[in-house]
């Protein structure tokens, strides 16, 4: 498990699953985020890093350490984040 940085920032591990995995064209990523970030700040990390994952995030669900998870939920250090898109339509 990793620790939070001097500098107040924390690691999770990104896991992409269907389409999203095919738009980022990898199947796992790494954040550093902010402490205390939101999934939708984790979320707006990814979509930097990954611009054609735009449109799958805005459809897609997510989860925190196997667990679903809302944008407003709190994403902790040595979190795995799950983005999951939507299975028959969506993107």
């Amino acid at each position: 498990m990793t620790t939070e940085g001097a500098s107040g920032t924390i690691e999770v591990e990104v896991l992409l699953f269907a389409r999203a995995r095919e738009l980022a064209g990898r199947p796992r990523a790494r954040l550093a985020l902010p402490a205390g970030s939101t999934v939708a700040e984790a979320a707006r990390r990814l979509e930097r890093a990954f611009p054609a994952l735009s449109p799958c995030l805005k459809v897609a669900r997510f989860a925190v350490n196997e667990e679903f998870a809302s944008e407003g939920s709190l994403v902790p250090d040595g979190a795995v984040l799950a983005v999951i898109p939507p299975v028959s339509g969506g993107v």
